[in-house]
């Protein structure tokens, strides 16, 4: 077989492309090896050798051998090259990340962006889908299953809430422990001693409260649902309850969520009082700062819209983390390996998504 005519490789295109019978194709890839160097040759005379392959074990003989060689090898190394091969059957490509590809970075980062964008928008949709459900199933309650939905809410409040308290008190001591001697010890030094109050106000009961709160319960409650569930789905549990007609999102989702929800706000409002009292703790022991004075610092910067915030943040937090968790629980198919998979997305997306919500309703309060 002779070469196409009008074909040729190299960077000016001055030679014409070898066939599959060159021996700098047959012997162990070393045309690939040049076509590596030479991006545009390597594509083409790839292409080319490969469609005249025509039976599916020679495709298979021959990509084995090219897998194993030295091109092969170093291929592997760089799982974002830009291959595709075109007319190739699935099971015969070069692993899931060799792809050869034709468009430019440009075009294919615009097109990366807009698969995550959509990919993001996607997720988002499901979770508010997921969340609307469970108000729904809420505000517009059933005599059937009653009971059982009641006890699974009063479980799901005792875990997420009560069995929390200690380790939230432990934290909420320390931290505030350590901002109040922060500030009690730089303050002075700035001639700005009476500005402990508003310290504690702005970073434990506006900022650092309902997120730290957070983080709690994602770590502590928010893995055990999305675990729960996940492995609910792979015992096929659901798809029981289905057959069975009984409602997934009234029975599964719509108690832990509540649940999760009440005992947020609960956490954080909690987690706040406790700070400001290991504040003092610290402040009567070491700053000699007398409890009146402490107390009507606190109250001086304290407001009405500080205590909104909190409340808004502990409810806004409280939902992501539960729509987050049913999501990813529910999402588990067929193997006990995906639950700690989904468990651990379940935990990072909802940290990301607070931290979104945190944003979203701090900054517009300072513009």
């Amino acid at each position: 077989m002779g070469a196409r005519r009008g074909v040729r490789c190299g960077v000016s295109g001055d030679a014409p492309c070898p066939t599959p019978a060159h021996p700098a194709v047959r012997h162990q890839g070393q045309a690939v090896v040049i076509g590596l160097v030479q991006r545009s040759s390597f594509l083409l005379l790839l292409r080319r050798y490969l469609s005249t392959l025509t039976s599916p074990h020679g495709i298979s003989s021959r990509l084995r051998r090219f897998e194993t060689s030295p091109a092969g090898r170093l291929i592997a190394l760089f799982p974002i090259l830009p291959l595709q091969f075109r007319g190739i059957p699935h099971e015969y490509r070069l692993g899931p990340t060799v792809l050869l590809h034709e468009k430019g970075g440009s075009q294919r980062m615009i097109e990366w962006v807009g698969r995550k964008a959509i990919a993001g928008y996607t997720y988002l949709a499901a979770l508010a889908t997921l969340f609307t459900q469970a108000v729904l199933d809420l505000v517009l309650p059933t005599r059937q299953g009653r009971g059982e939905t009641l006890r699974v809410l009063v479980r799901q409040i005792l875990f997420t809430g009560v069995d929390a308290l200690p380790v939230t008190t432990v934290i909420a001591l320390l931290l505030g422990i350590i901002i109040v001697t922060q500030a009690g010890t730089q303050l002075p030094r700035l001639g700005a001693g009476g500005l402990v109050g508003s310290i504690i106000v702005v970073t434990v009961i506006r900022e650092l409260g309902p997120l730290i709160t957070a983080f709690i319960v994602v770590g502590r409650s928010g893995t055990a649902i999305a675990t729960e569930l996940g492995n609910m789905s792979v015992t096929r549990e659901v798809v029981a309850l289905r057959l069975m007609g009984i409602s997934i999102s009234r029975f599964v989702i719509m108690p832990r969520m509540v649940g999760m929800v009440l005992s947020m706000l609960c956490l954080t409002l909690y987690f706040d009082v406790v700070a400001v009292l290991g504040g003092y703790l610290i402040a009567d022991a070491q700053l000699t700062i007398p409890f009146y004075a402490f107390v009507e610092s606190i109250t001086k910067a304290l407001s009405t819209t500080d205590v909104m915030m909190t409340a808004i943040k502990g409810l806004s937090f409280g939902s992501a983390v539960a729509a987050i968790c049913c999501y990813h629980g529910l999402a588990v198919r067929s193997s006990f390996t995906e639950v700690p998979q989904q468990t651990t997305r379940a935990m990072i997306n909802s940290f990301v998504l607070c931290l979104l919500i945190d944003v979203v309703v701090t900054v517009p309060l300072y513009l």
